[in-house]
């Protein structure tokens, strides 16, 4: 019980800090990039160190950080998120439900790291989001989707939402898929309770999209599906 009261109020504090911490970085002339580097990715790797949890990353090639890509993972667990910002050695941006971008001082620092929130209810202004995502990726920022739409109950992958596919086809950059296994294990969804163990993550080669339009989507998701199983059975997380 101690360790449960602990662990969740030390992420509350934890949060809110670099929460402030990001702002003024932003304030005092960091670029997004620097506020990625120098605020979300240590504010995620003291949480996973406090919270006894290991990441371990496979099959990350140092090219792929060259040049925008679209990131696409799994998701099981709100430590995912702590998991590919500790990992993942890239400047890429969240994209996010624009719920989360409302939240006091939290939701500002994702909006100066550059994270993208979308108007999931609002088809209009879900549309002009993602236009205002594709530009941002032409113009050379990588973005990571989770295209699930939500965290798995069960730690099994879940029928893909369109939204990030026409976001990639838009763009024409192209996908990189990545599975990641254990975080279930670590938080399950609906659940405050925080364990000790690993969370691996694996990356998988990019996905090429030159050449394609909005007539392969159905294509291209499988491709993505594909590359986050193995032997035709979805990892368990």
């Amino acid at each position: 019980m101690f360790r449960f009261i602990f662990l969740n109020l030390f992420i509350a504090l934890h949060t809110l800090m670099f929460g402030i911490y990001g702002i003024l970085l932003a304030l005092f002339g960091g670029s997004a990039g620097f506020v990625h580097f120098f605020c979300a990715v240590p504010w995620a790797k003291t949480v996973l160190k406090v919270c006894g949890v290991k990441v371990e990353i496979k099959g990350y090639q140092p090219a792929l950080g060259k040049l925008p890509r679209i990131y696409m993972a799994n998701h099981c667990s709100y430590f995912d998120i702590f998991a590919l910002l500790s990992a993942l050695p890239v400047d890429f941006k969240f994209i996010v439900k624009q719920e989360l971008m409302e939240i006091p001082v939290f939701g500002h620092a994702m909006k100066r790291a550059g994270y993208i929130g979308i108007e999931r209810q609002d088809p209009r202004k879900a549309m002009k989001s993602m236009q205002k995502a594709a530009e941002r990726i032409r113009k050379g920022a990588s973005v990571l989707i989770f295209p699930e739409g939500t965290r798995s109950d069960e730690g099994k992958l879940q029928p893909f939402k369109p939204g990030g596919f026409h976001l990639a086809l838009k763009s024409g950059c192209d996908i990189v898929p990545i599975t990641i296994t254990g975080s279930h294990r670590i938080a399950p969804k609906g659940s405050w309770s925080i364990r000790r163990g690993a969370i691996h993550i694996n990356v998988g080669e990019a996905i090429p999209l030159k050449g394609r339009s909005r007539k392969n989507m159905r294509e291209v998701m499988d491709e993505v599906k594909k590359a986050m199983s193995v032997s035709d059975r979805i990892l368990p997380c």
